[in-house]
């Protein structure tokens, strides 16, 4: 028996990075990337290495190359914490799990420390399948949290649950993390939108951004704690950007839309130290005509394009700067 599951990458459209704050955000997923993972019967349990996993270069420029594309780790550790968070889980539901060991492998095609839902992706194929493997039924909200609770409580890396939730509902979602919800419940409200609501969207990122999440959410969630009201104030605009928006796509109202997402990463760089590299990318799309926001924590942007004129002035505006640019799938073929 051979288990085979998927995730894919992600794009943040509203909202974000609300979402670790009680706030609302608007997220669809990004089938052009997938995390891939087996898993099969084994004598002994094991993680298999991916390429990102192998210490061994081709010389001192594929190492640098490499380190800055995928950073310091790969995802075995990441796996192991799953591991760890997914036995805690059944012990604590009261679920007896078989002696089976298995071997696990796992490979990605998205581009990491982009703000995609690389990390995630990799946590949510591989929590898929071990549920198929012990035939343990986990609710889409709790399979979010462990998800989430894999990185910031096993492995102390900070996160919210948006991209854990899409990448567990897939498609088009609304989600709203309001205290009361979550403190009530231990998730939010998580709402299917009918995909075809959307306009048409382009996702660009630029490889040499790459950066994990801590580096750029930085002291904002000291300074929202200890209630810094900028903090707080853009805390609650970018959960209006998200109510808004789901309103609009439902309108089809895409002027709206497009003004949402413009000033979703214009509050951004009232809060964040925004990078030039970053700011080229949002630049360079405006001045095109197209809107444009972060897609996650930042190297990606994400907006809408009116016409395929625009999408090709879109695609020479970024490619000069080293920007990859494509329209997303985000539901299946066929």
């Amino acid at each position: 028996m051979i288990i085979e599951t998927y995730a894919y990458a992600r794009a943040g459209l509203l909202g974000n990075p609300s979402d670790g704050y009680y706030g609302r955000t608007i997220a669809f997923l990004v089938r052009d990337f997938r995390a891939r993972v087996l898993l099969y019967p084994s004598a002994r349990l094991e993680i298999k290495p991916s390429k990102a996993d192998m210490p061994v270069f081709e010389n001192l420029e594929d190492l640098y190359r490499t380190t800055r594309w995928r950073g310091y780790y790969g995802g075995i550790r990441i796996i192991q914490a799953l591991l760890v968070r997914f036995i805690d889980y059944c012990r604590d539901q009261g679920i007896a799990l078989p002696n089976r060991n298995f071997t696990l492998e796992y490979e990605s095609s998205i581009p990491m420390r982009l703000g995609l839902g690389g990390s995630s992706a990799i946590i949510t194929a591989a929590l898929r399948a071990l549920c198929r493997y012990f035939e343990v039924a986990i609710p889409l909200p709790i399979l979010a949290n462990l998800a989430l609770e894999t990185e910031t409580e096993e492995l102390g890396v900070p996160g919210g649950l948006q991209d854990r939730v899409v990448q567990a509902y897939e498609g088009l979602v609304y989600m709203d993390f309001s205290r009361d919800l979550m403190e009530r419940q231990g998730f939010g409200a998580y709402e299917r939108l009918d995909p075809g609501l959307l306009p048409s969207l382009y996702v660009a990122y630029r490889t040499t951004l790459s950066e994990g999440t801590e580096v750029f959410h930085g002291n904002v969630r000291e300074r929202w704690r200890a209630g810094d009201a900028q903090v707080v104030e853009a805390m609650q605009a970018w959960a209006g950007f998200a109510e808004q928006g789901r309103d609009a796509l439902l309108r089809r109202d895409y002027d709206a839309l497009d003004r949402l997402i413009d000033a979703n990463f214009d509050w951004r760089a009232r809060i964040y130290q925004i990078s030039d590299g970053n700011r080229q990318m949002i630049e360079a799309a405006r001045r095109v005509g197209a809107s444009a926001n972060f897609a996650g924590s930042g190297g990606a942007i994400v907006g809408r394009y009116r016409g395929p004129q625009m999408y090709q002035d879109l695609v020479a505006a970024l490619q000069p700067l080293g920007v990859a640019v494509f329209k997303p799938v985000i539901v299946p073929a066929g």
